[in-house]
């Protein structure tokens, strides 16, 4: 007798399949620090919470902690799964921040600096925290849009808020407040620390790392290069 496989279909799916089948079928990269929130239909993030949470549980089984009789990590799984989803990854899952746009009416054309702005992150590599500061310079011309100053740091957090590696975040943030403001030159600093040295391997405390994306008039201007890093107060 011939057995004809059961078409698997989107209902026999795990929610996590589901995304991941329209990511590829779209031809859409999905690594980790990468937005899918396009790809996420109403009511899975609820179903992705529960399916993360099912799996962080077969982890922490799999480290042999009791999450039954220790009252301390009763829930863990759960707890574990809705901060990843909802707060450190959460710039994978959500759509980015409203930002309220304005014409550049006065004509502004003079260096302005925004920082520190404090962000937050995970290595991409060991899953350990990033934390450092964010400076941002904007030279902007007739025709730049601005940003409220809030906006700065709500969009530095949703570019931070997914598993990174700090030279990759800095030039997603560059690149998205180019994309938004067309301003004659923009820079970004992040300093952070980065705990996949502190608490594993090394184990230097002191470690800081600094990096730097300039772009336009910063890159060409050496003078208004030093004028903005002789203002950033590090």
């Amino acid at each position: 007798m011939n057995y004809q496989p059961i078409p698997v279909t989107e209902q026999s799916q795990s929610v996590s399949e589901r995304i991941r089948a329209r990511l590829m079928a779209s031809g859409t990269r999905f690594h980790a620090n990468d937005n899918i929130a396009a790809y996420i239909e109403p009511g899975e993030m609820d179903q992705l919470l529960d399916e993360v949470s099912a799996r962080m549980q077969g982890v922490l089984e799999s480290l042999v902690i009791d999450t039954v009789s220790d009252h301390n990590t009763q829930g863990t799984a759960r707890r574990v799964a809705k901060m990843y989803l909802q707060e450190i990854f959460g710039g994978r899952y959500t759509p980015p921040p409203p930002v309220t746009e304005f014409p550049n009416a006065a004509l502004l054309n003079e260096l302005m600096i925004i920082g520190p702005i404090t962000v937050r992150s995970a290595c991409s590599h060991h899953l350990c925290p990033i934390m450092g500061k964010v400076w941002i310079g904007v030279m902007p011309n007739q025709h730049s849009n601005l940003i409220g100053l809030s906006k700065y740091a709500r969009l530095a957090a949703w570019v931070m808020n997914r598993p990174q590696i700090q030279e990759e975040a800095v030039v997603q943030l560059a690149e998205l407040l180019q994309e938004k403001m067309q301003p004659d030159g923009l820079a970004v600093i992040m300093e952070a620390e980065h705990f996949c040295m502190h608490w594993r391997g090394v184990k230097d405390t002191d470690a800081l790392m600094v990096n730097s994306v300039m772009h336009g008039s910063f890159l060409k201007d050496p003078a208004l290069r030093r004028e903005f890093l002789s203002l950033i107060k590090r």
